[in-house]
Formats: structure tokens, sequence, C-alpha cells
């Protein structure tokens, strides 16, 4: 496919999740970059991290979401005394036939909610590693392919730390985007509360996406045009949170404990195809990195405790490293 094909399809894709984007709103309002950012990881077949205090509809946006799409949709309440089968699943001993039967655990779905993840224990938080990158479980000596698409979208809460468990970098690094969730502006949230706290009935989303136009979606996202001086512009911006006296940054040396991986790279690639397509374009422009880069990058770039106790945030550095970095 190229050509006319592709612009073809990458109109009619625009306009379907153009249609995604419209119910949503009929449900959550006022959060239109989560909403679009959440579309970019679903396109670009990624996992994302949503960060935000409790009350700013996570949940609910993910909820809304999966009822758009014709697919399964599993939540995981994640807390402290949960073990790695609740999430994946295990094998169950039969006593009439002496054998060991396999029961899927959550994990099982197209969408997947993992609703306060760092609230469980690593090793819970790290039995989604393997499906989350291998797109497959293994339950005792049995491995299980995942429906797809397949997409967890997690969420965890900032400010209250008793009781949590920080996410290792292993597990931060398998999310595509790390979103952060703001409160409403004063209209949004005045639209909020007369919907929801109103005497009419709650809003409902309607389905109009099958899992099929999800996976013809990644597949015409992949053909999107990337010029090697966007390649090139990448790296340097991606090499830059690992060694940015390379990059003419010095300043920023003392405050990077480490940078980037090449999957971050790949990921920041994959995210601005996905971006490019919801703008109805065939090629990825230095705009279309720029837009996605912070989210890419955040929860790949860990500060030191210098960094910290100046009260450095890793936006702050991206956004240096953005403004550094000459476009093509």
């Amino acid at each position: 496919m190229a050509g006319a094909g592709l612009d073809e399809d990458i109109r009619h894709l625009q306009q379907r999740f153009a249609e995604v984007k419209s119910e949503i709103g009929k449900v959550v309002v006022g959060q239109d970059g989560m909403v679009h950012r959440l579309l970019i990881g679903l396109i670009a077949g990624g996992h994302v991290l949503l960060e935000g205090v409790p009350g700013l509809a996570k949940t609910l946006l993910v909820r809304t979401l999966a009822s758009c799409l014709s697919a399964s949709f599993a939540r995981i309440q994640f807390t402290p005394d949960m073990l790695p089968g609740d999430v994946v699943g295990t094998e169950v001993f039969n006593p009439q036939s002496s054998t060991f039967t396999v029961k899927k655990g959550p994990v099982f779905g197209h969408l997947v909610l993992a609703d306060e993840i760092n609230r469980a224990p690593a090793k819970v938080q790290s039995a989604l590693l393997e499906a989350m990158q291998e797109r497959q479980v293994t339950i005792g000596s049995e491995t299980f392919l995942l429906p797809e698409p397949f997409m967890v979208l997690a969420t965890q809460n900032p400010i209250e730390q008793e009781g949590t468990y920080p996410l290792p970098e292993a597990q931060l690094d398998r999310f595509m985007l790390k979103v952060l969730v703001d409160y409403l502006s004063k209209d949004d949230e005045v639209k909020v509360v007369e919907r929801m706290a109103g005497a009419g009935a709650e809003p409902k989303a309607a389905t109009c996406l099958s899992g099929e136009e999800v996976m013809r979606a990644r597949a015409v996202a992949q053909q999107i045009f990337v010029d090697e001086k966007i390649t090139r512009y990448v790296v340097e911006l991606v090499h830059a949170t690992r060694c940015p006296k390379d990059a003419g940054l010095a300043g920023l040396a003392p405050l990077i404990e480490n940078g980037a991986s090449t999957r971050g790279s790949i990921n920041l690639v994959k995210a601005a195809k996905a971006h490019a397509l919801l703008q109805g374009r065939n090629y990825i422009s230095p705009h279309d990195i720029k837009s996605v880069a912070p989210d890419v990058l955040r929860h790949r770039v860990l500060l030191t405790y210098e960094a910290e106790a100046e009260g450095k945030r890793a936006d702050e550095i991206v956004q240096t490293i953005l403004e550094s970095i000459p476009v093509p």
C-alpha cells in the first residue's frame, strides 16, 4: 500500500478516531489531551501510564474508551496483598481427575486497566512484564498468547506515597507513554458537576470502533513515512538524555542519573507516527516528535539526588533538550 491508497486509509482512520473522541467527549469533559494520548498509545500498540491525583476521571476515561471499542475490558485493582497469580492466572488442581487446569487471570483482555498499579509489591508488578512486552503469559509450563489488540492502561497517584511501591525502571520502560493528568478548568468542572450531579441519567458512549479497525490502524501507522533526518533528530534527542555534554548541555549532566534507552527512540518514532495519523498525514514532521516527546521521555529520564534537592523535574530537562537540539 502506498500513495493514494495510503492517504485514503489515513483519512478514513482519522475520521473513525474522531468519532471515538466525540463519543468519549459525551462522558468525559475537558481531558482532550489525555484522550488524544490514549489513542496514540492504542494506534502505536503501546501501553500508557496515567499519573494524577484521585478524582480526575482516569478510570472513567479508560472504561469509556473500552465501551467505544468492541473489545473485552478487564480491571485489576492493585493492592499490597496481591499475588502474581491474581493478575496472570494460576493452575488449579482437580482432585477428581488428579490433574491441573489453567485458570486465566484478568490480564487476558483487550484493554486491561491496572488501577493504582504502585499499590502492589514488585513481584506483582513484574507479573505484567512478560504480558506487556511479549504479548504472552506463561502459567506453569504453558504459554498463552494474549488477545489483540492488547493494551495496558495503568493509573497511579503521585501524592500519596504511604503503602505504595514505586515502579522499577524495567517496569516503567515498558510503558510507551506516561501522561500527567491535571485538574480541569473551572468551566469544565462546572460542566462535569452539572452532568454528574444533575437529575438526568449519566451519559454513555456508544460502541463505534472494532478491534479489527484498531489492528488496521496499527498496520497503516507503520507505513507512515519517516525521513532519515527525522530519525537522526530522534536519536539526537534521546542521546542528549544520556550524554548531555555531547549535545552542548553540560549543565544538565549533574541532574541526570540515567537517560532513555533505545526503546525510548523506537517508541518516540512509533508514537509520532500515530500522532501523524490522527492529524491526517502520511509522514512524520518535527512537530509530531515534539508533541509526543514529553510523554515518551519523562519516565525514562531518571534524576540525580542533586536534581531532586533542587526541585527539578524530568519535564523541565526534556523541554530544555527539545529547545536546544536543532530541528531538521
